[in-house]
Formats: structure tokens, sequence, C-alpha cells
């Protein structure tokens, strides 16, 4: 059975999930307002992927036999230098999410959680991905460097980008 200290870091995760969709909003408007509509695009996705992600531990709690509890959340930053810092601050919000969710199967294995180690494991593998992906975009940035014709079909690229949830 789930202690109270794991389905209380549960639920701080679930809402840290929301709080980053906030944050992707944010960077996806801060797009919007250079008129980089893919990169806005891209951003609004991400946004949606991370409330399927909140809404996957709500669920969880639920199907556990705790409550989901919603808190409120921070500001995120509204205002970037340029489109390589947005994604830097992207990645390094996506590394802290990382030791979150690091921390949570710490706390599951301690309690031999054995549900919630399995249910965590899937949040593990999707860390890899998005930090993998911010860091290969954050490298595409930096090569194309002021090559404004590359720069524009990265932002055509990330218009066409959508998101389908998972079949879990």
């Amino acid at each position: 059975m789930m202690n109270d200290t794991l389905s209380e870091a549960l639920n701080e995760q679930m809402n840290f999930e929301f709080y980053s969709a906030h944050v992707y909003l944010a960077i996806a408007a801060y797009c919007s307002g250079e008129s980089l509509d893919g990169f806005a695009n891209f951003f609004i996705v991400q946004a949606e992927e991370e409330r399927f992600h909140a809404m996957k531990i709500y669920k969880f709690l639920n199907d556990r036999g705790k409550r989901a509890t919603l808190a409120g959340m921070d500001t995120p930053d509204n205002e970037y230098s340029s489109i390589l810092a947005a994604f830097e601050h992207a990645y390094e919000h996506e590394q802290a999410v990382t030791k979150r969710i690091y921390n949570l199967s710490d706390i599951a294995m301690n309690d031999r959680e054995h549900a919630t180690i399995q249910f965590l494991k899937w949040f593990i593998d999707e860390q890899v991905e998005e930090e993998s992906m911010f860091d290969s975009i954050i490298n595409k940035l930096k090569r194309i460097d002021k090559d404004s014709n590359a720069f524009f079909m990265l932002d055509n690229e990330f218009a066409q980008r959508t998101f389908t949830p998972p079949a879990v």
C-alpha cells in the first residue's frame, strides 16, 4: 500500500507537470510574439504532453486509492533573449523534471512500492527522450546560428509537430 509520503510526492510531481505545461505555454507565447509560429507550435505541443503526464499521475493516484490534490503555481519566465535561450531554459527545466522523477523512484524503491516503481519506469524512459530532444535542438540552433534559411526551415518543421497520446 502506498504511504502518505509517496502519495504527497506524486501529487507534487503531478502539480509540477502542470507547471511544466505552463512554462511551455509561456515560451510558446514568447515565440508567437516573435512571429515564429512553428516554434510556438513546438512548445504548445510540448505543453500538451506535460498535461498528459500530469493526468497520468492523477489517474495513477486515483487508481491507487489516493486523492490527487491540485496546488497553485509560480509564474513562469515570459521573456527570453533568443529562441536559443528559450530552448536552453526548457532543457534545464527537463533536467529538473528528471531529478524529480529519480527522487520519486528512490522513494518508491525505499518503500518497496512495486506498482509505483513500475509506473515511474515510463516517466524515466520519457525523460531520456525529452532531454535528448532538447539537447539535439539546442545543438541544431547553435549550428545554424545566423543562417536565416536554416532557422526558418526549422520553424517550418516545428509547425508540423503534433501530439498523439501514447497508448497506455
